[in-house]
């Protein structure tokens, strides 16, 4: 049933033509079953799920819901073909533009692909910040790893994203702090035996679509082996802290946009403006340096949690 075009909606061809390659490499009759499914005339139309839409007064909660329902309605990508190509390193406006792309041909994602389209859908609300966190867990011998996007409105935490499992996803914005909600992953996890190694967070994204600076992945990488439960409680707290302060002193020069491509140059990868720049020499001594080589490229299977 995910290789029906849903509701017959044109999709790009290199994104079936991966579908049908994929099939004839794990199928006994792969390349027989492509072409009939192909082939078909009678296929039942499988219905397209509707981007929200929300009135201006509408409260962020129940737009949060409605974005979340929404990505629920597009399902979970079980069939180990990665359906869009997502490069971290992309500026925002071009990481926009796959979401909106994802909204069109409604295909299954991943939780990647959620995080991206978490933040397409609520770049109007303007009150909302989002940010990326990442988890890396041990079970039965390997490592797997996850990411949702945070979400602070009034104070008040909470998550949007995708996963097999239910309690890994969506948390609705009522934990009083950072630590909190992590805190209710980590348990989330427990129940299903997997060991939170390390949490990764990102800084605030900016709500201008059009913006070209890239998104801050990792400001603070929290390794849970190196750290009493009292100083990873701290530097969560530290970190919400310099969100918190980013966001008020509104510092720095404001995000480039299209509108501006002729006289600010898109920032290359391993660049950073200044403000990003000192952010990133406030790293805690506790977590993990990022990686300096500006040529690695994220490991797009890595964020396939498997429990």
């Amino acid at each position: 049933p995910f290789f029906v075009n849903r509701g017959g909606l044109p999709v790009d061809e290199p994104t079936w033509e991966r579908m049908w390659r994929h099939v004839g490499r794990i199928h006994p009759e792969g390349d027989r079953v492509a072409q009939r499914i192909r082939g078909a005339a009678d296929l039942p139309k499988i219905p397209i799920p509707s981007v929200p839409v929300f009135q201006p007064s509408t409260p962020i909660p129940e737009r949060l819901e409605a974005v979340q329902r929404y990505i629920r309605e597009l399902q979970y990508n079980h069939t180990g073909t990665q359906f869009f190509e997502i490069k971290k390193s992309r500026p925002l406006t071009g990481l926009m533009d796959l979401a909106k792309e994802m909204t069109k041909e409604a295909l299954p994602i991943k939780c990647l692909e959620a995080v991206i389209l978490g933040i397409y859908l609520t770049n109007n609300m303007t009150t909302l910040d989002r940010f990326p966190i990442s988890f890396k867990t041990h079970f039965s011998g390997n490592y797997f790893r996850h990411i949702v996007l945070g979400v602070n409105f009034g104070g008040r935490y909470g998550a949007l994203g995708i996963s097999r499992r239910e309690e890994l996803m969506y948390k609705a914005p009522v934990f009083r702090t950072l630590s909190e909600l992590i805190f209710d992953f980590e348990e989330a996890y427990r129940r299903c035996w997997h060991t939170l190694k390390k949490v990764k967070l990102g800084h605030c994204v900016s709500h201008d679509p059009h913006s070209v600076e890239q998104i801050e992945w990792k400001h603070s990488i929290l390794d849970l082996d190196k750290l009493t439960r009292e100083d990873f409680r701290k530097e969560l707290e530290r970190h919400a802290r310099d969100m918190r302060l980013k966001i008020g002193k509104g510092t720095g020069p404001p995000s480039p946009t299209k509108d501006r491509k002729k006289d600010v140059s898109s920032p290359q990868r391993g660049q950073a403006s200044p403000h990003r720049r000192n952010s990133r020499g406030d790293r805690r001594p506790s977590g993990e340096k990022k990686p300096a080589d500006p040529k690695t490229m994220p490991d797009l299977n890595g964020y396939q949690i498997r429990v």
